[in-house]
């Protein structure tokens, strides 16, 4: 691949992973596009997502190329792996060969899983933001890259390790988008609860010429009487169907 064309591949994938404020966000279609850019800007077989929380696998995600491998793989790094050690670490698992790492009894049963699926090599790295990290991004390549650089500053690390940046800062975004859509439903809701119980103490306390202090007591008490909740009692109060017991009686 040409410089200049990985170059408009990683731009083109980094607004797509930020495009995360939408209320028909799908978290599984979204880290499964990150895996997908990820192949195709790293030249790699397959690559998968695994999403963790308290040491454990919670979610995983994988392209769309050769899915089922990729999926296998992860699933299988239950009992040890590149992504565990990767999120363990907070810091990448360098390339490195499935055959060598089979032979020094590294991931026992992910080296023999990936050798089944003819995987030469694998690199992982951690999906974070700042201090908190959600995962890793696993990399399943066709060879061990044969360059010059340190493993660590290899480019295809380097390029995975922003995907996975951008990833963990595109799910938190949404994270707090979503909590902020609920609280804002919350108070909408409070909000106009609120209205309600007004305009129904406006209403009775015009009726029965009192303070609208004694209305909402009434309401309050008839509420519990009948043992239904004050916002039933106030929508029919508002339209006619419930006229609890005036001040004086």
């Amino acid at each position: 691949m040409q410089h200049g064309s990985r170059e408009a591949l990683l731009a083109s994938a980094l607004l797509e992973a930020a495009d995360t404020l939408s209320d028909s966000f799908d978290a599984e279609r979204y880290l499964q596009r990150v895996s997908d850019h990820c192949v195709e800007i790293v030249g790699a077989r397959a690559a998968g997502i695994m999403l963790i929380d308290g040491g454990e696998a919670v979610s995983l995600a994988a392209s769309s190329r050769q899915q089922d491998v990729a999926l296998d793989l992860l699933a299988v790094q239950h009992l040890g792996g590149p992504c565990l050690d990767s999120y363990g670490t907070g810091r990448p698992v360098p390339p490195v060969s499935i055959g060598a790492a089979h032979a020094a009894s590294r991931w026992p049963d992910f080296t023999q899983r990936a050798l089944r699926h003819d995987i030469a090599a694998t690199f992982a790295v951690p999906l974070r933001r700042r201090e908190s990290l959600l995962g890793a991004l696993n990399v399943f390549a066709p060879a061990l890259p044969d360059h010059h650089a340190p493993p660590e500053e290899h480019w295809s690390v380097r390029l995975a390790q922003v995907l996975a940046d951008a990833a963990a800062v595109g799910l938190q975004n949404h994270r707090l988008y979503a909590q902020y859509r609920a609280l804002t439903g919350q108070l909408q809701v409070a909000l106009s609860s609120r209205v309600r119980i007004e305009q129904a103490k406006g209403m009775l306390a015009e009726r029965w010429g009192t303070g609208a202090d004694r209305a909402f007591r009434t309401l309050r008490q008839h509420a519990r009487r009948h043992r239904l909740p004050l916002e039933e009692v106030v929508a029919g109060v508002i339209d006619g169907s419930v006229d609890p017991c005036g001040p004086g009686d």
